[in-house]
């Protein structure tokens, strides 16, 4: 699977994500562009996920718009240390994801 990981997230989450493509929206040059044009960028380059941090991104976007799985980490925070220990449940969960789909995953 391809994988955007947000930016408000740590690029080195990707190299958890053993199996699949994943790559930081800052490498992509994507810093700086809010949340529906972003994930409008995700779908037009063929992502199929978009791995996140932001826990107020369902109540911001009209998500059925789009048709990329969404994956929100709801960690303690979005530091590394706590989102890193998370990464094994989405490894997990990335071969059920349907397109469209908002998954939250927690501790």
């Amino acid at each position: 699977m391809r994988i955007l990981i947000d930016e408000c997230l740590n690029w080195r989450l990707g190299r958890a994500l053993t199996g699949h493509y994943a790559v930081s929206a800052q490498k992509m040059g994507w810093s700086g562009i809010t949340n529906g044009k972003l994930l409008a960028l995700a779908m037009e380059d063929g992502f199929d996920v978009f791995l996140t941090g932001d826990r107020n991104l369902t109540f911001q976007q009209n998500l059925t718009e789009f048709s990329i799985a969404i994956v929100v980490l709801e960690a303690e925070g979005v530091q590394l240390h706590h989102t890193l220990p998370l990464m094994r449940k989405v490894v997990a969960l990335l071969p059920t994801l349907k397109p469209g789909q908002v998954v939250r995953v927690k501790p």
